[in-house]
Order: structure tokens, then sequence, then C-alpha cells
């Protein structure tokens, strides 16, 4: 690895990008110099105004103005970016952002399809696969099979507008029986219907289907079916009609409708998504309902008999698939045919990229959607590192998040390459290990919020280390094994785990106590522990994914709170309580509640521009003249949580805002949109309004994702009082502070993928350390020493 380089004066003016008067968020005017084909890792506490010096202004306007140098036809079909709130920026370079997004969560995509590795995997088997069954779409699961012949329509010629006959042939890889999904799925009508009641009574227990809604309606109106009779007494024909009917047109309240049968309907709306893409009582009817099972016509694979039966060597695309990928590196290595040379060669080095990057363990027949959001972002990179682009800026996202120590070494690696190509790498990151590394360092604080967004450092590693700033004091701070642990109270009991790569695994996960789940990335700790928990009101799960809502959505309606909020402003000036919401009656009318008017300039780009009548608040002058101890409501929604606790200093306000104050979310202000939340605030707000429980098992993935080193002694204090309030605590975590601080740690490996898989070690940290046999012990001894 190389080491960074050094921080000499920058003597041309194109060699740093100069961001003047920065006001994204809590950005309090920020100007800096960030210099150019250097790495620089930008610090600071969760919430100091990183991601908006980073994403929201730099990466931002990069990728805005490059939108706008295509077509204004071709604007209309992009995502929209407005200008970020900044005097100037100067030198920017075209960005590439390699964030934590989740892969898109089709049921149809695979690591190999969003990564085209499977496009060139396909290729490879038309050219050489024995016996030849067609081009790289027969060897597509998403392409169908479909011959025939129909009229139609030449546009060409003298014979425009008239029309002939054709034959045509589409010959995909999809298996007809599952429609290229891979598994079929078995529902139980008793959970779909009740058999007591009518249609108009409610029969229908699928969630959506209300009586007096139009998905109900379409059934009750058809014509099909009696809305007032039981379905116990339902004849076959209309028991068929209502569950499995095939699409055919119905007219409903004098408007043309499409019928079709309750399954079929429930299958393409829900069983043909990928279950993380749901929202969770869809996702509990889901498992409730049906009962999934590998396709028996595909065994799985996806792909029908004549994509099966090609052969390269005796292995088909779907052998191919499957493989780990580092096994499949070898595979590909091993074909030598001079009529696919570059495309081997290409092939070849896209799966080493995956190896390099610490996705070995992957195939590639695995579900994109179950990646984790540090393997997304890894995934992410793999296009990149082969690139021949230059120049380029890159943005990453906390590229460690999902790694153990064991694997940051890698990643540090491929940082430094992609700088060594001549780009500039922007990364914001937390890990001491990437600090060390950076060419150049950006601080943000001194606090998060209001008490952000100013640069509280810039400059080397040594500088940051002697500088008196929060990251600066953190930096070389380690955590102490834990000098006396809880004892357990009973235990979970799993047994033959056998999810992914698992090896039948039998533990006992302790209750009670703070248990630590550890292991290298892909080892299995998320299958272990998510895969085999059984389903339970007492198991509540806080991950990291995506909290659903529209941009009117904040920490305040997500919360509840704002209800309680209202109904204290409705009961101090004797109105109605939804007078206080932007949504409802309270809505400023130039706007609509948005604060903000978005002006559509048809093929151009969209503008939003700061409302003038409400100045942003979103709400009517008349809401506004109500106050509430001085303060309106648009005061109050513009409070940090910590501003707000003190504010309503008792209630079911004060006790949710307390809990967020405990997540360490103190700094979030009610008002604020939840999409611009990092995933790790993401999960701690969702730990926020789930602590109420006692007695309950919580399961957190990776708490300490977007956690300064700072912030983690609040996390570690925060599963402490969970715990002693007689909670059972599990973390699948690789922070070596939360394993020191652990009562038990349940450490998985010894690799990963095919490699990992079993229990490596169960016992204290002290007895981890002892014991010195596992990756994990090693990194935990060392961190501990230092």
């Amino acid at each position: 690895m190389t080491s960074p380089r050094s921080d000499n004066a920058i003597a041309d003016a194109h060699e740093v990008i100069r961001v003047v008067g920065a006001r994204e968020n809590n950005l309090r005017g920020v100007d800096v110099e960030i210099p150019k084909r250097r790495l620089t890792v930008f610090t600071g506490v969760s919430g100091s105004g990183k991601s908006s010096l980073v994403f929201g202004t730099i990466a931002n306007e990069s990728q805005r103005l490059i939108n706008e140098t295509y077509p204004t036809f071709v604007q209309q079909f992009m995502g929209q970016l407005s200008r970020p709130d900044v005097d100037a920026l100067e030198n920017i370079s075209p960005a590439i952002v390699v964030d934590q997004e989740r892969m898109g969560a089709n049921a149809r995509s695979t690591v190999g399809t969003a990564t085209d590795v499977h496009a060139m995997l396909r290729l490879l088997f038309s050219r050489l696969g024995q016996p030849h069954v067609g081009s790289p779409q027969a060897f597509s699961f998403n392409v169908p099979s479909v011959s025939g012949a129909g009229a139609v329509t030449i546009a060409v010629g003298k014979n425009k507008g008239t029309k002939q006959r054709r034959s045509f042939e589409v010959t995909g890889g999809m298996c007809p029986e599952c429609e290229g999904l891979g598994q079929v799925s078995d529902v139980d009508v008793d959970e779909l219907l009740d058999r007591s009641l009518s249609l108009s009574a409610g029969a229908i227990r699928v969630p959506g289907y209300t009586p007096d809604g139009w998905l109900v309606r379409i059934y009750a109106e058809s014509g099909f079916l009696d809305p007032d009779k039981p379905l116990r007494d339902y004849t076959e024909t209309e028991l068929h009609d209502l569950l499995h009917h095939e699409q055919t047109k119905v007219r409903i309240a004098s408007t043309n409708m499409t019928y079709e049968g309750l399954v079929p309907k429930i299958t393409k709306s829900m069983l043909q998504k990928d279950r993380d893409s749901l929202q969770p009582h869809i996702r509990a009817f889901v498992d409730r309902a049906v009962r999934f099972m590998p396709c028996p016509a595909c065994e799985g694979t996806r792909l029908n008999d004549g994509a099966r039966s090609s052969r390269i060597g005796g292995v088909n695309i779907a052998d191919a698939a499957a493989m780990q990928i580092t096994d499949l590196a070898v595979w590909v290595a091993s074909i030598d045919d001079p009529a696919v040379a570059p495309l081997v060669a290409g092939l070849r080095a896209t799966l080493d990229s995956f190896v390099d990057i610490g996705l070995g363990y992957l195939s590639l027949d695995r579900s994109s959607g179950s990646l984790s959001g540090g393997e997304a972002q890894r995934a992410k990179m793999i296009r990149h590192l082969g690139s021949a682009l230059t120049d380029m800026t890159y943005v990453f996202d906390e590229p460690t998040a999902g790694l153990h120590p064991h694997d940051i070494q890698r990643m540090n690696a491929l940082l430094l390459q992609l700088r060594d190509k001549g780009n500039t790498v922007l990364v914001v990151e937390h890990k001491p290990e990437v600090i060390a590394i950076a060419d150049h360092i950006v601080d943000l604080g001194p606090g998060a919020g209001a008490a952000g967004g100013t640069i509280t450092f810039e400059g080397g590693v040594a500088g940051l280390r002697a500088s008196n700033t929060v990251t600066g004091r953190h930096l070389d701070h380690r955590a102490r094994l834990k000098p006396a642990t809880r004892q357990a109270r009973g235990a979970i009991e799993i047994r033959g785990a056998s999810l992914h790569n698992l090896r039948g695994v039998d533990v006992d996960v302790p209750l009670g106590i703070l248990t630590v789940v550890t292991g290298v990335a892909g080892s299995g700790k998320s299958s272990l522990i998510h895969g085999s928990l059984p389903p339970s009101d007492e198991v509540i799960v806080v991950d990291q994914t995506p909290i659903k809502g529209s941009r009117r959505s904040s920490p305040a309606t997500y919360t509840g709170i704002l209800d309680d909020i209202r109904k204290a402003f409705a009961k101090a000036n004797g109105v109605t309580p939804s007078l206080f919401s932007a949504n409802s009656e309270g809505a400023c009318p130039a706007c609509k509640g948005l604060g903000v008017i978005i002006t559509n300039l048809g093929f151009t780009q969209s503008v939003e521009t700061r409302c003038d009548l409400c100045e942003g608040s979103g709400f009517s002058d008349e809401v506004l003249e109500y106050t509430l101890e001085g303060r309106t409501i648009a005061d109050v929604l513009a409070m940090s949580a910590g501003e707000a606790a003190a504010f309503f200093s008792s209630g079911p306000a004060h006790t949710v805002l307390a809990r967020m104050i405990d997540a360490g979310l103190g700094y979030l202000t009610l008002g604020q949109a939840l999409n611009t939340l990092s995933g790790g605030e993401r999960q701690r707000l969702k730990l926020a309004i789930s602590m109420a429980k006692k007695g309950a098992v919580y399961v957190l993935d990776e708490p300490t994702t977007g956690l300064h080193l700072a912030d983690v002694e609040g996390l570690l204090a925060l599963l402490d009082r969970l715990v002693d309030a007689g909670n059972s605590v599990i973390v699948i975590e690789h922070h070596q502070a939360v394993m020191a601080h652990a009562d038990w740690i349940i450490d998985v490996g010894p690799g990963a993928g095919r490699d990992g898989g079993a229990i490596v070690f169960e016992g204290t940290p002290e007895q981890l350390v002892a014991d010195g046999s596992t990756l994990t012990a090693r990194h935990l001894a060392a961190y501990t020493a230092a």
C-alpha cells in the first residue's frame, strides 16, 4: 500500500476544488479548498455537516452541471437536482457517487445482473456453449421464450400504414413455470379470506383491501360475484372467479376497470417484489400467507431447459452463477480459446475485482436486494476500478461500513488505487484506519446540527492528532476490555441453521445481556441472526433499511410526536388540532404546505424556490398567529430534539424526545425531511421509537454506522440502559469498542462465504483475546493493547 502524499503548497489555482459560502442544511457559510488528485477524508461528529458539504454541495453541483449538458428532451427523464446553496464552486470535475443506498429491490435483480457480469457470462455461453442454443438472450432469465405469427403494421415505403402477416420468435432463457423468479409460491387461501363474511362485510383480509375501497369494489361490482353472499356459500365457479379469474375488462361506476383474480393480483403486487422493499405490515402478511419454494421446473435456477442444456466443459450458466465468485474466477481462468480471449480477459478482471474488494464470497445468482448497504457500495465500486477514465471525483460514504477490521486494509488499498490513477477521492469516514491514509483531512464541527457546520481543522493526520478538535482528541482513543460481565438469564436456542453459507450451526444466544456477533464480512453473521431468530412481537429488529415516507415525512411525523404537539397547540388556543398540520387545514395556500414553490419548466429542470408567503414554514398566516408559550408551530418544528425536549418538559412528546437524545439524535430538527437521514441515523431513529418495551429482544445491525468516535461511547451507554431495563440486546457489529464492551461474543467464521458459516468462538471479550485463535481475537487484542 502506498503512503499518503505530502501536503505541499498548491501553486496552481486549478489544483483545488474551491468552495465559497456553502450553506446547505446546517453549513454556516463554509469556505474550503480541497486538493485535487488527492485522497481527502471528511471527519466530524454525526450531524456536523460532512454529508452536506461533500454530497449535498460538491457532488450535487457536479452532477447537476453534467445533467445540463444533455438535451432538454433527455433531461426531463433524469433526476431533478436543484442548485446547492453556495456562493461559488470552482474547478469541480465530474463526480461519481458511490454510496450505501441498497441496490434496487427487484426480485429479478441479482448480483450478476446489477453489476453486468451476468451479461458477460451470457455472451460467453452463447459463443462457446454446447449445444449452441442461440444468442446471449437465450441465457437470460428475464427474457421469455415466445414464438408465433401475427399481423403487424408496416410503416415504411409504399406499404406504410398497412398490415402484413409476419412470424416472430423471441428465444429467451426464462423458465416458463416461475417466469424467471426461481421460486413459486403456495398461497394459503384461508389467510386471504374470511369465508364466514361477504365481500361487502370484509371477507378479503389482504392489507389495503377495505370493503369501501376500489380494490374490493372491482370484485363486488363486477357482476361475477354476489357481494352480500358469505364466501362459504360460493359455488366452485364463483370461488374460481374470485381467486383465479384471468384478466378481463369490467365497467365499475362508468369506468372501465381491469378485473383479475385475487391470487394473481397479489402475486404481481406483493409476491414478485423483493421482500425487503415491502412495507412492514405487508411483509408480515406475506410471511404469514405465502410459502415460497424453489421452482420444481428449473430447480430454482430461473432458466428454461434450453439455457441449462448448454455447457462449457460440463458447466452450464446456472452452475457458473451459483459458484462462489472466488471459484468462478478460477473456472473462467481455465477457459483457453482465442476466439473469446478478450471477453475472458474482461470477465476475469471483473471477477478479480470482486475478490480484491472483499466480495469474493458472493455468487452471481444472489438477490441484489439481499446485500447490505456496505456490500452494495463495494459492488458499485467494481465498475470503476477498471475504468479508463481519469481526473474524476469519486465520492464515498463510509466505505468501511460492514467491514471487519481485517478487511479495512484492503478497502484502503482500493481507495489509494483510485487516487493513483489521477482521480480526486473524497471520503466521509469515521474509522481511524482510513483517516490514517488521508493526504488531506477536513474536520467539521464542533458539534452537531446547529452546533456544527463549520471547518474546525484542515491539514494532515499529524496536525489533526495534535489539534484540540473532538476528532483529534478521540483519534487514538481505545476502549478497554470489560472487567466484569453480566450473567445470562436463559438463551435462544438455534439448531441446525443452514441459511446461505451456514453449516448446520447450533448455538445458544444468551438473554438478558449484551451479546455481540462478530466475524469478517460474509462469514454468516446476518444469516445466523436474521435468518434464525423466531419471529415474535418480543423480537425488535432495528436495521438501516430506508424509512418509507414522502417529502413531507419528518422525525416529528415518524415518531408520532407531531400528534401530541398539535394537540398541545390546539388546547392552548381553543382550536382543532388539524389546523396545525401543513398537510391539512393549516397548509399555506400558495405552496400547499411544502414550504417551496415548484415551477415546472417543461423539458428543463423544475425549479424550487422558497415560498415567500409562508417564508418556507409551510403554514398559513392564520396558523402562525397561534402560539404555545410564545412559540409558533413552525418555531417548534425548527427546534432540535434536544431543544424540543426542554420545551416539552413532560408528557408523551418529552418521553419520545428523550429517547431520541439517548439514541444520539438530539441534534435532528423535528421538521427535517426523512430522506436526508443517513443509514445510521435511520437505525437510531427506529431504535428511539421502539425503546419503550421492556423484556424485549433488540437486534441491532451495525449500529455504529455513521457514528463518530466520540458518539460510540454514547451508543454503548444506551445499550447498557436497554439491558439494565430488563431487555436482551444482540448486536451484529465490527467496531472493536463494541466488542470490548460486550458481555458475550459469538464469533462466526473463520473466513467468508464457503470458508465461513461456523461458530469459531463463544465467550467473554477477555476469553476471546486470551484464546487468540480467530481474526477477530487478534484485531481486538491489538486494539485494546494500543
